[in-house]
């Protein structure tokens, strides 16, 4: 099997930030305005705003159904992707927004926890949804890796510095263990390793 490129290797590594870290970072925050005990209660009160939201498809059947599960179950965050809680955060919280909102990458400047959540979504937007070849350029991927990587983030964000900084020795270790970087060659067990680590 060939080996990957650099870019196929960046995309990789993006994905696995993207996927892995960051959503547990964007939970913790999610935590920390949403008491996990009184989520439920929460949402119940916020129904009318979620149904608008709905309705202003922002927010799919899919998604209204992690929120209002059937009974006995009670909505979790661990079970809310990264798109669902940027959208609650941004909606039914009184978190100052980043300055030219979520849609947009913001400056080196912003560092306030909204900021890195628009950080995290615009990446995951541009370099990994909507990526159709499973590439990313270096220059794009060094940007994106330096923004991602902890230098901004609040305490809520904080623990994922740790996280990426194993993610990147992993990477590094397999990349230097074999010449065949493929996904498919990383193996079951050191794969699980890494996600454990995460």
């Amino acid at each position: 099997m060939a080996s990957l490129s650099l870019e196929e290797e960046n995309y990789v590594r993006m994905s696995l930030l993207l996927s892995g870290i960051c959503p547990r970072a964007a939970r913790a925050l999610f935590d920390r305005e949403f008491n996990p005990l009184y989520l439920d209660e929460t949402l119940k009160k916020e129904y009318n705003t979620l149904k608008d939201l709905q309705k202003k498809r922002i927010i799919n059947q899919q998604q209204m159904n992690l929120l209002f599960p059937r009974r006995p179950d009670v909505p979790k965050s661990d079970t809310f992707d990264i798109t669902l809680i940027i959208t609650l955060l941004r909606n039914i919280t009184r978190m100052i927004p980043p300055r030219y909102g979520y849609d947009c990458l913001p400056s080196a400047t912003e560092t306030t926890p909204c900021s890195d959540l628009a950080r995290i979504k615009y990446y995951n937007i541009n370099l990994v949804a909507h990526n159709s070849d499973g590439k990313v350029d270096t220059t794009v991927f060094r940007t994106a890796w330096e923004d991602l990587s902890g230098k901004h983030y609040k305490t809520e964000m904080a623990e994922m510095k740790q996280s990426f900084e194993i993610l990147s020795e992993e990477v590094l270790k397999l990349k230097s263990s074999q010449k065949d970087t493929a996904p498919w060659n990383i193996g079951v067990s050191k794969f699980e390793n890494i996600q454990r680590s995460l």
